[in-house]
C-alpha cells in the first residue's frame, strides 16, 4: 500500500500539479492578467507556489509523522485560504473563464491528494493525529527519501514549467505597471 501511495505522488500528483501550474499560466496570459489585476495576483500565485511547495517538499524529504501531516494539514488550509483571498481580489477586476476554474479546481484538490497519500505513507501516525495511539510530532529527514535523480527531474520540470512562467508573468506585470 505504501509503494502505490508513493509512485501515485511521485508519477501522478507531481506532474499533474506542474502541469496544471503551467495552464494556468497559459490561462493568466490569454487574459492579460498584467493590463488587469496585475502584479498583486501575481504575488499571490508566488505565495500559493510557496505554499503547495513547501507541502511537497516536507512530505518528499520528511519521515511522515503526526507532525508533518499536521504541517501538512496547516499548509493545505493556508492554501485554501489564500486561494480564497486571491479570488476575492482577481475576480472583479478580470475574466475568469471556465477552463481556468477548471484549472484551478485541479490546483486546489491536489495538495489536499499529496496530504491524503501522505497519511497512508504515515501507516498508525495518521490515526495518531486523531488520538489514536501515540503520536509522533517530530520533523526529521527520511531514512530514504525520494531518490535523487526524481527529485531533480522534478526540480527541472518546475522551474521551466512554473517558475519561468511566473517569472515572466511577474516581468509583463512589473511592466504594465511602469507603463501607467
Amino acid at each position: 500500500m505504501e509503494d502505490t501511495a508513493r509512485m501515485l505522488l511521485m508519477f501522478g500528483v507531481v506532474p499533474l500539479w506542474v502541469a496544471a501550474g503551467t495552464a494556468d499560466w497559459a490561462c493568466h496570459r490569454r487574459t492579460r492578467i498584467a493590463e488587469t489585476s496585475g502584479l498583486p495576483e501575481n504575488l499571490f500565485h508566488w505565495l500559493l507556489l510557496a505554499e503547495g511547495g513547501a507541502l511537497l517538499l516536507a512530505v518528499a524529504l520528511l519521515e511522515i509523522t503526526a507532525g508533518v501531516l499536521l504541517l501538512g494539514f496547516a499548509l493545505f488550509l493556508a492554501h485554501e485560504l489564500t486561494t480564497w483571498i486571491e479570488l476575492r481580489y482577481t475576480v472583479p477586476r478580470r475574466e475568469v473563464r471556465p477552463i481556468e476554474q477548471m484549472v484551478h479546481s485541479f490546483m486546489e484538490i491536489l495538495p489536499l491528494a499529496v496530504l491524503l497519500l501522505a497519511a497512508v505513507l504515515a501507516g498508525g501516525q495518521g490515526l495518531a493525529v486523531f488520538g489514536q495511539g501515540a503520536a509522533d510530532f517530530g520533523l526529521r529527514p527520511k531514512a530514504q527519501p525520494w531518490p535523487p535523480g526524481y527529485l531533480l527531474s522534478v526540480a527541472g520540470a518546475v522551474a521551466l514549467l512554473n517558475l519561468l512562467p511566473m517569472a515572466e508573468e511577474t516581468r509583463r506585470c512589473l511592466r504594465a505597471r511602469a507603463g501607467r
